[in-house]
């Protein structure tokens, strides 16, 4: 049975993460994705390390389920091209800097003149006004702004510290395949297409103000500098490895307590309540820690486990893709590819008991799907000829 998406067609100029992970997904939920490249080098991750096949492993986990088609959008004949395949799409998603797709010519405006009901989207670092708007921007960027960073080194007066994976870069991916989604139930609803604009700065301050920026949300009072969440994180040391382990109700404090033979914790008044506990963060950790230390992770996950404390090992990337929970949610899957051979990826997180996400094909070659994607916008082939003979598309 197909996906949820079978049916809609989106036309992805997005590049490198950010867009190309959020197509990814309504490509994995079964949406017919026509990844739009350069010709010649095509989307920045394809030059990256870790190849097999001609093809980098980054580039093959954001753009699985895809059709390649090279264009060459300097040309009035590549932007007519282009426009040609937009009037048969449901969804355009780009991420240019701010200004660029209207110097190019496919700005909303112009592809809603051929597509009046498409949802156009649009990625961008910073937003579309202000003074940071044309900035160029990476992920650190926006961790650095957004002050994530700061809530990574556990405290304003500490020094900033990166969170090590890009998290502007994918959750500014999951908040625009569910805000496109969105917009195409809006328009199945209306029959009006609309304009979706999502930034990294947007997404990540949003983000945080789940749970990290409760001393900024009562307007009007006093606010003294962020306190340290703690200077040890739940990553504990153990006789033979690390584990985490996190507590946060009174039942399952007390269940720590006992786990560790240490009723005197319970009467300690720094520890009362969940709230004294938090205050009092260092000096607990500190305390956990000191039980840790003195016996292996797998003894201590017996015991916590069955005293109903939270607990797991930390795993390397290598004992992760092997460890019985990982294997038992299917979340990995293997697939051939017929250049790259077998890889490993995850699937599409989210699983739909009537309609489920499915790998139909690995990432593509650039512009592998040119003929064909051209060819049903209604190009002869003569005419397919002639616009790569004149390099406006590639082979």
């Amino acid at each position: 049975m197909p996906g949820p998406l079978d049916g809609i067609r989106i036309l992805d100029l997005s590049a490198v993460i950010s867009g190309p992970f959020a197509t990814m997904i309504l490509a994995d939920q079964g949406a017919d994705v026509i990844k739009v490249e350069t010709r010649g080098s095509g989307d920045i991750t394809r030059g990256g390390a870790n190849q097999v096949g001609g093809l980098a492993s980054t580039f093959l986990n954001n753009n699985r389920n895809k059709r390649s088609v090279t264009i060459d959008l300097k040309t009035p004949a590549g932007v007519e091209v282009l426009k040609r395949l937009a009037a048969t799409c449901d969804a355009m998603v780009q991420n240019f800097r701010p200004g660029v797709v209207e110097r190019l010519g496919i700005g909303e405006d112009a592809i809603r003149a051929v597509a009046p009901d498409i949802v156009y989207v649009s990625i961008s670092g910073f937003g579309e006004t202000g003074p940071y708007a044309e900035k160029p921007v990476y992920d650190p960027i926006i961790q650095a702004l957004s002050g994530l960073a700061t809530v990574q080194a556990g405290s304003d007066e500490e020094r900033p510290r990166l969170v090590r994976t890009i998290v502007p870069d994918k959750v500014t991916a999951l908040t625009a395949s569910q805000a496109i989604t969105s917009a195409l139930l809006a328009r199945a609803r209306t029959g009006e297409g609309q304009h979706v604009r999502v930034s990294m700065l947007d997404s990540i301050v949003a983000f945080l103000w789940a749970s990290d920026m409760g001393s900024q949300t009562f307007v009007g009072k006093d606010v003294s500098l962020q306190r340290a969440a703690s200077f040890i994180d739940l990553i504990y040391e153990t006789k033979d490895g690390y584990m985490s382990v996190a507590v946060v109700t009174n039942a399952q404090w007390t269940a720590l307590t006992h786990a560790f033979a240490k009723p005197e914790w319970l009467e300690d008044e720094r520890f009362a309540t969940n709230a004294l506990r938090d205050l009092n963060i260092d000096a607990r950790l500190e305390l956990i820690q000191s039980e840790l230390i003195q016996r292996t992770t797998d003894e201590w996950l017996e015991i916590l486990d069955t005293a109903g404390v939270p607990c797991v090992p930390v795993l390397t990337r290598s004992q992760m893709v092997t460890h019985p929970q990982i294997e038992a949610t299917g979340i990995l899957v293997e697939t051939d590819h017929p250049d790259a051979g077998r890889l490993r990826q995850a699937r599409n997180a989210a699983r739909f008991s009537g309609t489920p996400a499915a790998h139909r094909h690995g990432g593509p070659h650039l512009g592998a799907h040119t003929d064909e994607v051209l060819a049903e916008a209604d190009y002869s082939a003569a005419e397919i000829d002639e616009l790569r003979k004149v390099g406006v598309v590639g082979e």
